[in-house]
């Protein structure tokens, strides 16, 4: 099923593969079992500002969030602004903008790293002097509890039902096939790369990571850990970001020397 899904370029996932020279009919002989690799690590920069913020130069991470997505619509009924009371109005604009103002108060209300964001929204008919009808908008959770999350997605629901009927519109939550699944990095893993950086006299902080890696389906075989190393402004996805040459050593010199130790039989 998954060979069959077709990308935004229009060409399904076994094209793809046929066309980088491989074999989709093969991907079996490829797979590799859970034994079979003695732990996996990843350095990467942090793509946030907290080790910046900590003045940490290392980060570990305790694990990769879990990452859900809907394709949110909002129905109203579009119409002339110039003759249409305010009070008269089902605008499915003004229905979003609460919705989404409502989706920052949920995430923001419990404790926790959890992040919510509406990254797209689209308006409908986009004219000046039309109330907007109809709005198509995205919405993603990240949180490294997958129950977490759950709940965070059932009280936007519920402040989505109070919307509706305050401002006469429909709002539907159709989710996105793209989920990630929370993947916990390994504990032993995590204390070697924390005892390695006190070793070399960095300071080393844990967090979680809030972007997909690797390491997330590796997690699935192998035990994992993760390295961070800071990124300058927190600055990440842009033409501005960066991370200074020596944080990248720093990096390099504490994978280095973890992976020495499980080599040497730190890891049974």
């Amino acid at each position: 099923e998954a060979l069959a899904v077709v990308s935004a370029s229009g060409k399904t996932v076994r094209d793809g593969i046929r066309a980088l020279g491989g074999d989709p009919d093969r991907l079996a002989e490829a797979v590799r079992r859970p034994g079979e690799i003695k732990a996996f690590l990843e350095l990467h920069i942090e793509q946030g500002g907290t080790l910046e913020a900590e003045g940490a130069q290392i980060g570990v991470v305790e694990g990769i969030v879990g990452i859900r997505w809907w394709d949110v619509v909002v129905e109203g009924f579009a119409n002339h602004a110039g003759t249409t009371p305010m009070n008269q109005r089902r605008d499915a604009l003004v229905a979003a903008a609460e919705l989404i103002l409502a989706v920052n108060r949920v995430v923001t209300s419990v404790p926790g790293r959890q992040v919510g964001t509406v990254g797209r929204i689209e308006a409908e008919p986009g004219a000046p002097n039309v109330i907007p009808g109809r709005v198509r908008m995205s919405l993603e959770l990240r949180d490294l509890s997958a129950e977490k999350i759950e709940q965070l997605f059932e009280r936007i629901r519920e402040e989505a039902r109070a919307i509706q009927q305050r401002r006469g519109v429909t709002i539907t939550f159709t989710p996105i096939d793209a989920t990630a699944v929370p993947a916990l990095t390994d504990a032993r893993v995590r204390q070697l790369i924390a005892e390695t950086a006190r070793e070399l006299g960095l300071r080393a902080i844990f967090l979680p990571s809030g972007a997909g890696h690797d390491a997330q389906n590796m997690a699935r075989i192998a035990p994992t850990g993760m390295i961070f190393v800071p990124s300058v402004g927190g600055i990440s996805h842009s033409p501005q970001e960066y991370t200074r040459p020596e944080d990248l050593a720093n990096g390099a010199t504490v994978l280095l020397h973890t992976i020495l130790k499980i080599d040497r039989g730190a890891l049974p």
